[in-house]
């Protein structure tokens, strides 16, 4: 083989690998989102402003808006403006939703000649935002009432998704005669600290324990639950976290179904009640009002 030819191959080889090495770092960069652009969470990096593009779902027209999301190491302030939105509007209600679907309120922005902005803080690191004429929101999806919603800003990849189906175990429970016994946490005894509080079943589901970390700050609490075990949630079963107040009225702060994907599983949300306590139960169905048999109640970590 002359060496002319050699060279020649060498050119075209050199020339190849670039080419792949510029596909490969093309593919890093793209950003992998749902097609119908409904779920757009991120996590956003600490000590950067993202700028979030809201976009305006059917029925509003000539509307811009946008939120500022900027994360610290004490938690994530969100700023949201919105201009040209309908003028008879008073209140919307800001979200972020986590990769399991679950709503945290963030509060309401009120709005005045079609313009509104809000800001607000959260210590959720991964979300996306919508805005909703809805102030009870419990759970969101392609058919939940939104006003606006975010995009997925460019150079971020989208936090994968956590489903939630089903799959095995059954489990019996005792029967509630009366009304559920919640005892109160003390909540204003946390002083602003971090504290553990968990929940353990009997019968069949022993061995399934949750904990949950609820930290006092700013007039809210927040609330994150961890389950070590999601294997022994029954079949097309929920369990449904609910904070209880001193007059015994309940707050749905989140559900999670057995996706048989994983062990454990994450439920977060937050209150602004004074005080509280937390009830679990094992719901059928998606339910606004605790309704189960199967039932267990936190106590404070000793």
């Amino acid at each position: 083989m002359s060496k002319f030819i050699r060279n020649l191959m060498f050119v075209f080889a050199s020339v190849a690998m670039l080419a792949v090495a510029g596909s490969a770092q093309d593919s890093e960069k793209q950003v992998i989102v749902h097609p119908d652009g409904s779920y757009t969470v991120i996590e956003y990096p600490v000590n950067k402003e993202v700028v979030v593009n809201l976009l305006p779902t059917a029925g509003i027209n000539g509307s811009t808006a946008s939120a500022r999301v900027v994360r610290r190491d004490d938690g994530t302030k969100v700023y949201f403006d919105v201009n040209g939105a309908p003028s008879d509007w008073a209140t919307v209600y800001a979200y972020a939703i986590d990769s399991s679907g679950a709503p945290t309120l963030l509060g309401p922005i009120a709005f005045s000649s079609g313009v509104g902005k809000g800001a607000f803080t959260t210590p959720m690191k991964d979300f996306m935002l919508v805005l909703s004429p809805n102030e009870g929101m419990v759970s969101y999806d392609t058919a939940t009432p939104v006003v606006y919603r975010s995009e997925a800003p460019k150079g971020y990849a989208i936090v994968p998704r956590r489903m939630t189906s089903e799959r095995k175990a059954v489990a019996r429970g005792r029967s509630v005669d009366s009304a559920y016994q919640v005892p109160l946490l003390g909540i204003p005894t946390f002083k602003g600290k971090t504290t553990e509080v968990r929940v353990k079943f009997s019968g069949e589901l022993a061995g399934l324990d949750g904990k949950a970390y609820l930290k006092p700050e700013g007039g809210k609490t927040t609330i994150k639950m961890r389950f070590s075990d999601m294997r022994k949630v029954p079949t097309d079963k929920r369990f449904v976290l609910w904070a209880s107040s001193p007059d015994g009225s309940f707050t749905k702060i989140g559900q999670v179904i057995n996706s048989g994907s994983r062990d454990e599983s994450e439920i977060r949300g937050e209150t602004a009640m004074a005080d509280f306590g937390l009830l679990l139960t094992l719901e059928d169905t998606d339910v606004e009002q605790p309704t189960s048999t199967v039932y267990s109640p936190f106590t404070v970590t000793p």
